[in-house]
């Protein structure tokens, strides 16, 4: 009897100990995530199975900033974005409230959006060229690729090319500018795990007396408009300038003839 009482409280004892330690380990919350695309909207959906804490409220987070939150105790959560995919591309959290907190993560994943600094730009000869693009899209570029209309692609450091990049940005610098050589569209292609995307940047390199054209055309302007008035001057009719000289001399005429005719008067009295 005794033995037998023994076996009953050992395996009580076992039992209890196995019951207390599924209560202290538990079954971890499966969280299942989903984005639907609805009339240019994007809502992004949590819904969280298998556990046993009480759920105090919600919020949606990117990176450090909370997008929105809820005091709700449902445990499906939703966050409703404007626009479409390739603008909110990311990494968002839905957070369960409680002891302990759950978080679930759902990924917004698209090929690069490629897109450059200036889709223009412009380099005088014998100066160095940088053109950049960048790709704001998640995930992250995986390699970036340099090529001119109808090359084949730029390898760094050959010839006087430097291509810098790093995560989402690219860099190509182009020694010493040539406008024969290097005038014309260059495309930056980007590569992730959802494909890829590009962007064409056209360089257009201009002399170096591009800077004094300005100059010169005023130059010319000034030469231009004396040439003018010099012309005028020398076209000028002769009697106009014999009227702008004899201006002042016309009343010494006058007095010369009332001497004359006083002399006469004189005469015929004598």
């Amino acid at each position: 009897m005794a033995a037998r009482a023994q076996r009953s409280c050992g395996l009580w004892a076992l039992l209890l100990l196995g019951g207390m330690s599924a209560g202290v380990l538990g079954t971890s919350p499966d969280i299942k995530t989903q984005v639907t695309a609805v009339a240019g909207k994007l809502v992004l959906t949590c819904n969280m199975s298998a556990s046993t804490t009480a759920i105090e409220g919600h919020e949606w987070v990117r990176g450090e900033k909370v997008l929105h939150t809820d005091s709700g105790s449902s445990s499906v959560t939703s966050y409703t974005i404007e626009g479409n995919m390739e603008e909110h591309s990311g990494l968002y959290e839905c957070v369960y409230k409680g002891n302990p907190v759950v978080k679930g993560q759902v990924n917004i994943s698209v090929p690069p959006q490629v897109v450059p600094y200036k889709k223009s730009e412009h380099g005088n000869e014998g100066d160095t060229g940088v053109l950049t693009c960048r790709s704001p899209s998640f995930p992250p570029v995986s390699s970036w690729v340099w090529y001119k209309n109808g090359q084949e692609p730029i390898v760094n450091g050959s010839g006087r090319y430097i291509i810098k990049s790093s995560g989402n940005k690219t860099e190509l610098r182009i020694l010493k500018l040539n406008i024969e050589e290097d005038t014309g569209d260059y495309h930056c292609n980007a590569t992730n795990s959802q494909g890829y995307g590009g962007a064409v940047v056209n360089l257009r390199v201009r002399s170096r007396l591009a800077a004094l054209w300005p100059f010169l055309g005023i130059v010319a302007e000034v030469l231009v408009l004396v040439t003018i008035i010099f012309i005028y001057e020398k076209r000028r009719k002769p009697d106009e300038v014999l009227d702008d000289d004899d201006g002042g001399s016309a009343p010494l005429k006058s007095n010369a003839t009332n001497h004359k005719d006083k002399n006469i008067r004189q005469r015929n009295a004598n």
